[in-house]
């Protein structure tokens, strides 16, 4: 009995002694750069909202050591989930997430389970945008989408994933106009896909409306309709894809994951940085 009770004494005291330097472990993180993985390219939503919280982060001193957001892109997001999911454990690496680890996760042919990722936030859901070259006579979605069903694969997307939001899109709108039938583009990112727009090398996109604004606000692209179901207060006049007669809801989740197998106290030591803070308002 008393060898026992000399067992669990000493299982004790490691496990406080565990929990102490885990605290201070935490306490002290991070003590160097942590690396902010962006799977698209620079310019797209996915980088622009990867780069805007960096920033938040190095202005208000959030944490002692600043976000570097790495551009690790190719295979639609695969190249950084591959990437990532080698990381595990590691509290120094981020990732500017989007649904797309969930079609990652359900797709056969790659092995990137849920399992590789510990949730730390989701920050918003970032409507798509249908954006048309400015000097193409689409002046509203309806014009686009009778188009398409008149002259059925001759209209081409750019879109920065094949399985992405922006295809999802197009996906419906085939779906609730009979006939209609788009091709589609692949880009690294839709800050690539809205040039090529601009460029006349395609015809329109389904991507983020920020990626887009700096074009649109050169008159070099045009936005017909946004794919959420109420107009967007800071846009006032562009129309919601359900006005025109087709109710897309449709857009592209955003937050951040941390590897599996990151400590629980590093996960709190994060929240109570004040950065966990920042997504309450889109909860």
């Amino acid at each position: 009995m008393a060898k026992s009770a000399g067992v669990v004494t000493v299982l004790t005291a490691a496990a406080l002694a565990a929990s102490i330097s885990g605290a201070a472990v935490a306490q002290s993180y991070p003590t160097k750069p942590i690396e902010l993985v962006s799977p698209t390219s620079p310019g797209s939503g996915t980088d622009i909202y990867a780069r805007a919280l960096a920033d938040i982060v190095q202005k208000n001193k959030l944490l002692p050591q600043p976000f570097l957001v790495q551009n690790r892109t190719g295979g639609g997001g695969l190249i950084a989930y591959n990437y990532f999911q080698t990381k595990r454990g590691d509290p120094y690496v981020m990732l500017a997430a989007t649904g797309t680890i969930a079609i990652m996760a359900a797709r056969a042919d790659v092995n990137i389970g849920l399992e590789n990722y510990t949730p730390l936030a989701l920050f918003a859901v970032d409507p798509q945008a249908v954006m048309v070259n400015a000097d193409l006579p689409y002046k509203t979605l309806k014009d686009l989408a009778e188009a398409a069903r008149k002259q059925p694969d001759t209209i081409i997307c750019a879109i920065s994933n094949s399985l992405g939001s922006g295809r999802i899109v197009i996906h419906e709108l085939e779906k609730l106009v009979p006939g209609a039938k788009f091709k589609f583009v692949t880009f690294k990112g839709g800050g690539e896909a809205v040039l090529s727009v601009a460029g006349g090398h395609t015809h329109f996109t389904t991507e983020n409306l920020s990626e887009g604004l700096a074009l649109l606000e050169a008159k070099k692209l045009r936005a017909i309709a946004i794919t959420s179901l109420k107009r967007m207060p800071q846009l006032p006049d562009l129309p919601t894809a359900a006005e025109a007669g087709y109710p897309i809801d449709e857009g592209t989740i955003r937050g951040f994951v941390l590897p599996a197998g990151v400590p629980f106290l590093i996960l709190g030591r994060l929240m109570y940085s004040g950065l966990i803070w920042l997504a309450l308002p889109e909860w």
